[in-house]
């Protein structure tokens, strides 16, 4: 690649910079070149620089020292990588660098493991049976309801950007800032860190239930709760230290196993759903014993006959009967009896349950209260529940629809794979569910739905009993996905808990964001181990999951909730490229989240909130400031105040900024604004959002024309609500126009309210002889560039549209230099206003012969795509570099104007009338005149002018500094011409003033901006002010 494309390191640390999503917090593009040098030593840089700058695009050679040729920028920007790093094995060799994920692998596969889980195999029969059909169902679609509007609103979180692993935390504390954040990202590490324990607990319950109840190490836990817990407590805590083992030294098992619990959940699912057809007319496996209506335990069915001795023993110990056995017949009672029974008309209705009470058909007092007091072999209700409470249970079985966000930066196309693989998911599990809760109700009679442990089958699995072919696919294959889900948690939530450590948002967490020599965060994963034991320290499935859906419904209802919030703030970057959602869904979905958790469990969903609440403080809390007095106007003042602090603590990050504008209007000699299409134009930009200033400067003494001044100003006021500009205005008077606008640039606005962007109109008057008005855009330019703001320069306002007109057709833009994205975002803020709104935007970029205009074309349209932003893209190759005649001529014209502008040497006499003529105009002459003024063509010269024109005409010899420079100017005004000249609007850079304060100098600038917009209508000339202000990070 030759020298003049090769990146400085200027571009390198802007490239840098850019790419970094934590560093794009308003950090310069490139220091400002220092002004003290002397002309020499600049004008010999700039002879030193001829060689390495295009001539193509010399006009730009200043710029190119600080700014990147786009060729240069996109092609290292579009291909970009920036993820949190996924668990890696310390000791593994580098791997070579995968394929990327499609859909389907990167994120359905995910979900789908992720979201099945254990109470789907141990609980989703009981739910069935004690919730009845009707219950059931709506318990199963309300849990979908609640992550289908969720993963909407996280699909357009996700799709505005790219999202580094870190899921919920990521994009809420991204979305509403650290306090939300931080609060979010421990409810997430919580929540993840009690479904570890949750998992485990529900791993030994399989174990110790259904497939080894010998090993249980407190007597027969059949008989007593308390001992069944107690064996859940110490098989899950040695659980736990294995499974924290593996984590510690085998996380690269802990990734291939995963594959393995993917395919046993699939697996369980398809036996279970082969079974239910295969045994559509039941089967003879499984009989239960019920006495009456009640359900028994522990009776072989042999003996399930009331006159057999075993039962006799029983129910009449020391020869005395109990009254409901004496009363009651005893049978065999088939449980699984098929989808051809009709036994789903006997499970359509709830069959609630207080803590117990006796398990039986219909809800007769008499057979299901225990009157006698003694509960024989009976099966009773362990827990007392109710819709809300099943709520909660179940709730667990639905969450885990971050799996594919957590994995954006593995995706070959993470906007398109996340929002579709995400609810593909969502729709298949929910299929799933919901068929389930129909297909179980339809095939098992209810007293064996609501055995929970299946006690009266002899301590088998339900589910596992209705599988094809045999029991022990589903219990080896639930066991090993939940021991795989448990170890995905495990693992997770030590990484989740450092990387909210490493943002150093709450400081007391500083500890556990170091990491091993092995690069592990051991001291998060011991955290983590300990926080899981006080779960399982809980020993009950029933208790754990209503706990962890509290914090999974929180972090919903922030997703939900920043999804609204930027929907109704409208920012500049919010621009998801997922369309199918709304504020109102991302609304419900926050309030049916509240009302869940409310329902569910009033306490359990009070310690979540107040976690967070305290978090949220602890991170927030800066010592608020009370203020008595007028209520209403103190609360303002007060928020006001506290605003404005904290929008001082520093410069807005990259996805917060907006364009705040300050408006430099030029008055007539009536002190009315000369053009008033310049405040529409800055109320389209600002689609009414965020404040814009507008100033004008009056030339004179504030003490004797101080009530012009009020005056002015009222008239200004008039013009901003004529045209619906939010904001504020102001008239400032100075003895000299350029110091007054100096001084307005530097001081206005407040704090953090200051303008970042400055309109200045075009002067178009600059070459009419006696008018300075050019060396006053100069210095404006100069002022702004030097505070780091953007300029704007509209050039043709008169022919801007209103902003109760709707135009259609193209804005085009002309990206020559990359200096923050500025040219990227403008067009996108017009176009959300009614009156560009049907426009279509079209980019153009110059290649030139050493660029591949193929590849510059495809990494445009990529980082295009990355920044959300739908536009045509037209890559023009300008592979002629020879100066032409015309090019020669056009210099010497210019050259010339400046020659006899010397000869005829303005004396003093006529310098004292320019300035009395100016002192006169009383206000600046930025906008320019009325159109009549403005010429088109080189200023009419009188019959002397004309004469010292030919008479330097043949000893002139055009400067090659200048003749490059006009080159450049009228090549790119051909193409330009040629591609935009029926554009609505056309958009580009706006090429540097010259670095040399002369007066020749700053006048070739002007000619040459000239010659760059010659016959274009519409026209806006855009300098960044050095910091970025678009990103592709959401």
């Amino acid at each position: 690649m030759p020298d003049r494309f090769q990146v400085t390191k200027a571009e390198e640390d802007t490239v840098l910079d850019y790419n970094n999503d934590e560093s794009a917090s308003g950090k310069l593009l490139g220091d400002i070149l220092d002004e003290t040098l002397d002309s020499g030593d600049i004008h010999r840089a700039e002879e030193n620089q001829k060689s390495s700058i295009d001539p193509n695009l010399y006009l730009y050679d200043d710029d190119l020292a600080t700014r990147p040729h786009i060729s240069t920028f996109i092609s290292s920007i579009a291909n970009y990588e920036n993820t949190i790093p996924a668990a890696t094995d310390p000791d593994a060799k580098p791997a070579a660098p995968s394929a990327r994920m499609g859909t389907l692998i990167g994120v359905f596969l995910p979900c789908i493991q992720n979201i099945f889980g254990v109470i789907l195999f141990i609980r989703l029969t009981w739910v069935v049976g004690t919730a009845g059909a009707i219950c059931g169902f709506l318990i199963v679609l309300t849990c979908c309801c609640v992550t289908m509007l969720t993963a909407i609103s996280m699909s357009a979180i996700a799709t505005n950007g790219v999202v580094p692993a870190g899921g919920s935390y990521f994009m809420i504390s991204r979305s509403l800032g650290p306090e939300f954040g931080g609060a979010v990202g421990m409810l997430f590490y919580t929540g993840t860190t009690l479904a570890a324990a949750m998992y485990i607990v529900g791993a030994v319950e399989i174990v110790l239930t259904y497939m080894a109840p010998w090993a249980s190490i407190f007597g027969d836990f059949t008989k007593d709760a308390e001992a069944m817990y107690n064996n859940f407590r110490v098989y899950g805590t040695i659980l736990l230290i294995f499974m924290g083992l593996i984590v510690f030294v085998g996380v690269k098992f802990v990734n291939k196993f995963a594959t393995v619990a993917l395919a046993c959940v699939i697996l369980s699912i398809i036996a279970v759903y082969v079974g239910i057809f295969d045994n559509i007319h039941g089967n003879e496996k499984l009989y239960m014993c019920v006495l009456g209506n009640r359900l028994l335990k522990d009776i072989p069915l042999d003996n399930c006959t009331k006159g057999d001795p075993f039962m006799v023993d029983i129910y009449c110990p020391d020869g005395k009967c109990d009254d409901y056995y004496l009363t009651h017949n005893v049978t065999k009672v088939k449980g699984i009896k098929g989808l051809a029974s009709g036994v789903f008309y006997d499970n359509i209705f709830p069959s609630f349950l207080e803590k117990g009470q006796f398990i039986s058909y219909g809800k007769n007092p008499s057979d299901i209260e225990n009157t006698s007091g003694q509960t024989y072999n009976q099966i009773m209700a362990d827990i007392t529940t109710s819709f809300t409470l099943l709520i909660g249970i179940f709730f667990p079985s639905v969450t885990g629809i971050m799996a594919g966000s957590n994995r954006s930066g593995d995706l070959a196309d993470a906007q398109k794979s996340i929002p579709i693989g995400t609810i593909c998911a969502i729709l298949t599990t929910s299929t799933v569910y919901l068929s389930s809760v129909m297909f179980f109700a339809g095939t098992v009679d209810n007293l064996l739905l609501r055995d929970k442990f299946g006690q009266s089958i002899g301590g088998k699995l339900v589910v596992a009993n209705i599988a094809w072919p045999n029991q022990w696919v589903i219990l080896i294959g639930s066991f090993l996905s939940t021991l795989g889900a448990g170890l995905q948690s495990l693992t997770g939530a030590p990484r989740l808990l450092q990387a909210i450590a490493r943002d150093e948002i709450i400081p007391f967490l500083a500890p556990f964001a170091k990491s091993s020599s092995r690069g592990e965060p051991t001291r998060a994963l011991l955290l983590t181990i300990v926080i899981c034991q006080c779960g399982i320290l809980l020993g009950n499935v029933d208790l754990l999951a209503p706990l962890l859906s509290m914090f999974f419904l929180m972090c919903y209802g922030f997703v939900n909730l920043a999804c609204a919030v930027q929907t109704l703030l409208r920012t500049p970057n919010w621009r998801p490229r997922f369309k199918f959602y709304h504020w109102s869904l991302s609304l419900i979905g926050l309030t049916l989240c509240i009302s869940v958790m409310i329902m569910t469990s009033w306490y359990f969903a009070l310690i979540a909130m107040g976690m967070a609440i305290i978090i949220y403080k602890y991170i927030e809390y800066r010592g608020a400031e009370k203020e008595w007095g007028d209520g209403i106007r103190g609360m303002a003042l007060t928020a006001a105040r506290y605003s404005l602090l904290r929008l001082e603590e520093g410069p807005p990050h990259t996805k917060n900024w907006r364009p705040q504008i300050l408006v430099l209007s030029k008055l007539n000699d009536n002190l009315l604004p000369k053009y008033r299409k310049i405040f529409s134009f800055a109320t389209q930009l600002k689609a009414g959002k965020g404040l814009t200033i507008c100033v004008s400067v009056i030339k004179g003494d504030h003490t004797k024309i101080a009530n012009k001044a009020v005056d002015a100003k009222s008239t200004l006021r008039k013009y901003m609500t004529d045209e619906k500009v939010k904001g504020f205005c102001d008239v400032l008077v100075a003895q000299q126009i350029g110091e007054g606008l100096s001084s307005v640039v530097q001081t206005i606005g407040l704090g953090g309210m200051k303008p970042n962007t400055v309109i200045v109109g075009w002067p178009y008057s600059w070459r009419q002889e006696g008018r300075n008005s050019w060396k006053t855009f100069i210095q404006t330019v100069r002022t702004v560039a030097a505070c780091h703001m953007a300029l704007l320069v509209p050039k043709g306002i008169n022919f801007y549209p209103e902003s109760n007109h709707k135009i259609g057709g193209n804005i085009d833009i002309w990206w020559i230099v990359h200096d923050g994205g500025l040219l990227m975002l403008l067009p996108f803020l017009l176009k959300q206003h009614r009156t560009w709104r049907n426009c279509k935007l079209r980019i153009f970029t110059v290649a030139q012969i050493e660029d591949n205009s193929i590849q510059m074309k495809k990494d445009l349209k990529t980082f295009l795509y990355h920044l959300r932003i739908e536009a045509d893209v037209e890559v023009v190759e300008m592979n002629n570099s020879d100066i032409s005649a015309y090019t020669y001529e056009r210099t010497l014209m210019m050259e010339q104007r400046n020659q006899m502008l010397r000869a005829l040497g303005l004396n003093k006499k006529e310098n004292s009338k320019v300035d009395s003529h100016d002192e006169k105009r009383n206000s600046i002459d930025l906008d320019g005149p009325e159109q009549e003024d403005a010429p088109e063509t080189t200023s009419n010269k009188d019959d002397s002018t004309e004469k010292a024109d030919g008479d330097l005409k043949s000893s002139v010899k055009p400067d090659e500094f200048n003749v490059r420079r006009m080159h450049t100017a009228i090549k790119l005004n051909e193409v330009i011409v040629e591609k935009s000249q029926d554009a609505q609007l056309v958009i580009m850079n706006l090429p540097g003033p010259p670095r040399e304060v002369r007066a020749e100098r700053e006048s070739n600038y002007m000619e040459f901006l000239e010659v760059l917009t010659e016959g274009l209508e519409k026209v806006l000339m855009v300098r960044g002010g050095g910091r970025e202000v678009i990103t592709i990070y959401s």
